[in-house]
């Protein structure tokens, strides 16, 4: 089975980067077929994608699609470092968002057969 790592740096508003990310990783956790093993890990302004009520420009929660690859079982991390720098430790994150650390994402990174970023 096929490992794919999925990192977002990009922050949910000024681009359509993040959106294009949980777009892909939703194809990719609910398409026919094999599925990969996932691992999504969000880092710099995307950390905070992992707090409540986020938008799209469209008004679609980007918080939907996070809860919809949490169900279908994949783990979603929050750099503890950059959540920290932006204050998000202590917030009420989206259930099923943990804080990682960049051991874990080094970890992640060498398992992975395919290492994308957004």
């Amino acid at each position: 089975m096929q490992k794919i790592l999925i990192i977002l740096h990009a922050p949910p508003y000024g681009s359509e980067r993040c959106l294009s990310a949980l777009r892909l990783a939703l194809a990719l956790a609910g398409g026919d077929g094999e599925k990969p093993l996932l691992d999504v890990f969000l880092m710099s302004d995307a950390t905070v994608l992992a707090l409540p009520g986020q938008q799209d420009a469209s008004g679609n929660t980007l918080e939907k699609m996070l809860d919809q690859l949490i169900a279908c079982g994949v783990p979603v991390r929050l750099c503890k470092t950059c959540a920290g720098n932006r204050g998000l430790l202590d917030l009420k994150l989206i259930a099923g968002v943990t804080i990682g650390t960049l051991a874990e994402l080094a970890a992640a990174t060498m398992q992975a057969d395919k290492v994308i970023t957004f």
